[in-house]
């Protein structure tokens, strides 16, 4: 592999100032949401074996407890939106803007996450008892809202110091408090604390996009997960620490290492359970999230490999706009309407040519994006 950049003058206008390697991971995460899914799980339509069945079976949540990729997908771009605080909130301080400006800035992106997730969730038709309040852009919204005024006011001991205080009361929590009808400690859909509080305080309708008995992004589980929004907070201040590059790449591995065996042992207890965000589930998801940007980083800004970074860069760059876009947009049949034909000839390959082809559609829209340096912001 050669070593290549981008080219100069898109250096300056996308990667200036910011780490390429956490654009780049950002539209490696946003990929799968987008269509990435969708391409890999249909080769196992055309090329049947072990090999592309373990691909389709990591590409589909598990019914409760265990952990696949797909049970990454969300807590990795959570980890990401940490990392990028300490960038974010130090470069905005450098600017000169006062605390009251950096305190709007928060609620003001915070507020308009949790909107744009509430008019997903169907606001704007005004029948509000059925309508699911939680989802995934208001988990994000909160996760970022919390996380930044703990940047932006504590040191990271103080921010680690927090992040296992949560993940620990959780346990204790999830563990101890009884749920009538089924006592302590009952890890079950139908019998946790978690769905328990969400069944009696959550407004609105738990829909069949849940678990059934609770809300997949309910009200006690977001606390870990911000948790997970913190330990990508703490990887965003040791990358801009002084140590040398090979040393932080080094040093973030290691601690994906350590938080996968600690996640895995904690989870022999506490099982690792995405649906309700379990302690075991944050250590092991942060594991994984820790050694992807331990690699990205190593390959893109260490070594120097950035071109072959660029298709996800486009991605990662306007990463809520597709994710909001495509529920708005049917990417399908305007794909359908340029690869129909091919589709209907490639007989096991249609869903491959199909899902190829919407994804390829979203990828141009971002492009032109990119090309004109619109890069929405929330």
């Amino acid at each position: 592999m050669n070593k290549q950049t981008l080219p100069e003058n898109e250096q300056q206008s996308v990667i200036k100032g910011r780490l390429a390697s956490i654009d780049a991971l950002r539209g490696f995460d946003m990929f799968w949401i987008i269509g990435g899914e969708a391409v890999f799980a249909s080769l196992h339509s055309i090329f049947k074996g072990p090999k592309t069945g373990f691909i389709a079976r990591q590409l589909e949540h598990v019914k409760w407890e265990g952990f696949r990729f797909e049970e990454l997908i969300f807590p990795l771009f959570l980890f990401i939106v940490g990392t990028v605080l300490p960038f974010s909130v130090s470069r905005r301080i450098e600017r000169g803007q006062s605390r009251r400006t950096l305190y709007l800035h928060i609620f003001k992106r915070a507020g308009v996450l949790i909107l744009l997730g509430l008019i997903l969730s169907g606001l704007l038709r005004f029948n509000w008892p059925e309508m699911r309040w939680s989802g995934v852009l208001q988990r994000i919204g909160l996760c970022y809202f919390f996380a930044a005024l703990l940047v932006m006011n504590t040191k990271w001991r103080t921010q680690l110091a927090v992040a296992a205080a949560i993940l620990l009361l959780y346990w204790a929590a999830m563990t101890l408090i009884p749920v009538p009808g089924y006592g302590p400690g009952v890890i079950t859909p139908e019998g946790c604390l978690s769905s328990y509080i969400d069944q009696n305080l959550l407004p609105g309708k738990i829909s069949e996009q849940n678990y059934g008995y609770g809300a997949n992004e309910g009200i006690i589980s977001t606390l870990p997960a911000i948790c997970t929004t913190l330990l990508g907070a703490l990887a965003g201040h040791w990358l801009r620490s002084k140590y040398s590059p090979n040393r932080k790449a080094a040093s973030l591995a290691a601690a994906g290492l350590i938080c996968l065996l600690a996640g895995y042992l904690w989870g022999m207890s506490f099982p690792i359970i995405k649906n309700i965000w379990t302690s075991s589930f944050v250590l092991v998801s942060a594991g994984y999230s820790l050694l992807l940007l331990a690699l990205f980083y190593w390959v893109i800004d260490v070594k120097g490999y950035k071109k072959w970074a660029f298709f996800f860069i486009v991605i990662g760059m306007n990463a809520i706009t597709i994710y909001y876009i495509q529920w708005i947009v049917s990417f399908d049949t305007v794909a359908a309407f340029f690869v129909d034909g091919i589709a209907r000839c490639a007989g096991l390959a249609k869903p491959l040519v199909l899902a190829s082809g919407a994804l390829a559609v979203k990828w141009l829209l971002l492009l032109f994006l990119y090309r004109r340096r619109i890069f929405l912001k929330v």
